[in-house]
């Protein structure tokens, strides 16, 4: 069984917007995991996107991110999601759900305990 599953990621025309979903199994949240996405292009690094606490009050985005992106968290159906608007090419990227145990939020892939598969996010102009 796997922890982390993301789904969502397609071609989009830039300007455009998109949403991913990452489902997680139960034992995430019942341990208070908290949660976020990352990416990465081709020939780069993984990087940081967003991120939630557990409870879900708390969030952090990259700078690049920060008002563009969206990410919300549903206990009960045991999912993160990644609201995405004004894409732009440069947002091309796989896109991982990541959970971890930091104490407050996941910002960094040392901290990542369990990585999704990815979903591919293409954006075209």
């Amino acid at each position: 069984q796997e922890e982390l599953v993301e789904s969502g990621g397609r071609l989009v025309q830039a300007g455009g917007s998109l949403t991913l979903l990452c489902e997680a199994s139960t034992s995430v949240f019942t341990i208070r995991y908290s949660m976020s996405w990352f990416r990465q292009a081709p020939g780069k690094e993984r990087e940081f996107v967003a991120a939630i606490s557990w409870s879900g009050a708390s969030t952090s985005y990259a700078d690049s991110m920060e008002g563009r992106f969206i990410i919300s968290r549903d206990g009960g159906k045991n999912a993160i999601a990644l609201q995405m608007r004004d894409l732009e090419p440069e947002d091309t990227a796989v896109y991982y759900c990541a959970a971890g145990r930091a104490p407050s939020l996941v910002t960094a892939a040392s901290e990542v305990d369990y990585w999704g598969q990815g979903t591919q996010v293409t954006v075209s102009s």
